[in-house]
């Protein structure tokens, strides 16, 4: 190797050692590192994989999958909420992360780009959908030809109050996994696999969407 070539080939080196320390600084929880890690292992990701966290709330989820994705990768985290959008922006600067990328969406749309994304995520986000029909339909439309969607949400508890304004065959607060499983099913997305045990009430759902 010459010189030229092995000085590239440490500045690189140096990059990613730096990512590396500054992603692991953002005390990510053990919870959220478990969860990240299941979903790249049962959705395939590698580095560089494209993956979108609808709902990112605070971005604890979407900073532990840029973590997972490496700098090649890239990280779209959704909000609606116009403070948490803010506060995104915030730690997005703060942080320095480069692959991140924050998208203000809708009650019925990601606002994701077309056919973007090898894995989309929602954690305790469906059940809130007022629109879930055209949203599912944005959904499937930002997923590549191939990729995954997650699902991870809880069954509603026994007498306790749905979201305002969402379908009333919600039977409380969460959704039951058949309800969920038969909207995304109709909306064109294939169900592969089902974990009940996710993590406390929670159950994963995984969907495929086939090429044509």
């Amino acid at each position: 190797m010459n010189r030229k070539n092995f000085c590239c080939a440490i500045a690189a080196t140096v990059f990613i050692l730096l990512w590396s320390s500054g992603v692991a600084a953002l005390r990510m929880s053990p919870q959220h590192s478990q969860d990240i890690n299941r979903l790249a292992e049962l959705t395939h990701w590698n580095p560089g994989t494209i993956v979108a966290d609808i709902g990112a709330g605070d971005g604890s989820y979407s900073f532990a999958a840029a973590q997972k994705v490496g700098p090649s990768g890239r990280v779209y985290a959704t909000e609606i909420d116009r403070e948490k959008l803010q506060h995104l922006r915030t730690e997005l600067t703060k942080r320095k992360l480069g692959n991140i990328i924050v998208v203000e969406g809708t009650a019925d749309d990601t606002k994701l780009p077309s056919s973007c994304c090898d894995t989309i995520f929602l954690r305790h986000v469906y059940h809130h959908l007022t629109q879930p029909q055209e949203f599912d339909k944005n959904l499937v439309r930002s997923l590549k030809p191939g990729a995954y969607l997650a699902i991870i949400d809880f069954p509603p508890s026994p007498n306790s109050s749905p979201v305002e304004g969402v379908p009333q065959n919600r039977g409380g607060h969460g959704i039951p996994e058949k309800v969920m499983e038969q909207e995304l099913t109709a909306a064109g997305l294939q169900i592969e696999k089902v974990i009940d045990d996710w993590s406390a009430d929670d159950y994963c759902a995984i969907f495929v969407k086939r090429t044509p």
